[in-house]
């Protein structure tokens, strides 16, 4: 893997292509991002790049008047990750993760990682956290199907039946059974960037990525494009 970058989900809107095509695409907030350590074989045991994006307040903890312990900003940069950001010589960031890059030695701390390392007509692999559902039944789950609604049947949304009572006595691993539906880590491969606006840092990728507005999405060139 040679680039990736961070981003945020704005939307999904549609555009024209030049020759009057309509294409569906996601809108991604993508960088500026920053490099906040290199991470090398003799220091670290592998090669990677570790990035931050977007910036966060610090943590601040003071007492009041009674000694109380009084603490702002509960979610904003500790003081041992405010150390590890002014090593780097960056401001503290949000989201930080590490990526495997092919020539991670040609990056240094405080580097920038802008949107136009991509392309129109890259393929890239999208990773985000789905949007979490909550506890669903299921039909809506696993796409079960209903029972009977009329004639006096009593079996409607229910998931049928569980497992066998004499052989084998039990309920086999992987049933499909109400419960906790989304909210996990997604990757949606081979999706193609359709435009970029650098000066925005906006990118435009055809198709759907995984994840509610807002979210953090990663963005890595794709791994097995389709040739």
């Amino acid at each position: 893997m040679k680039k990736a970058i961070l981003s945020t989900k704005v939307g999904m809107t549609q555009i024209f292509n030049e020759d009057g095509t309509l294409v569906p695409v996601t809108v991604l907030q993508a960088g500026p991002c920053v490099v906040t350590q290199v991470k090398t074989v003799e220091n670290d045991g592998y090669s990677a790049v570790q990035i931050g994006f977007v910036d966060k307040k610090d943590k601040i903890v003071s007492k009041d008047a009674n000694g109380k312990k009084e603490i702002r900003n509960r979610h904003g940069v500790t003081k041992a990750e405010k150390g590890h950001f002014e090593k780097a010589g960056v401001s503290g960031k949000r989201y930080v993760r590490e990526f495997k890059f092919e020539n991670a030695e040609d990056y240094k701390p405080a580097d920038e990682i802008k949107v136009d390392i991509f392309a129109a007509g890259d393929k890239i692999d999208a990773t985000a956290i789905t949007k979490g559902k909550g506890f669903q039944g299921a039909i809506k789950r696993h796409g079960q199907h209903r029972g009977p609604m009329t004639h006096g049947s009593k079996f409607h949304r229910h998931q049928g039946s569980n497992g066998a009572c004499s052989s084998p006595s039990r309920v086999f691993k992987g049933k499909g059974m109400p419960g906790h539906m989304g909210h996990v880590k997604a990757t949606v491969q081979n999706l193609e960037v359709v435009r970029v606006d650098a000066e925005n840092n906006l990118l435009l990728i055809k198709g759907c990525v995984p994840g509610p507005k807002k979210s953090l999405v990663t963005i890595k060139e794709s791994v097995k494009a389709a040739k």
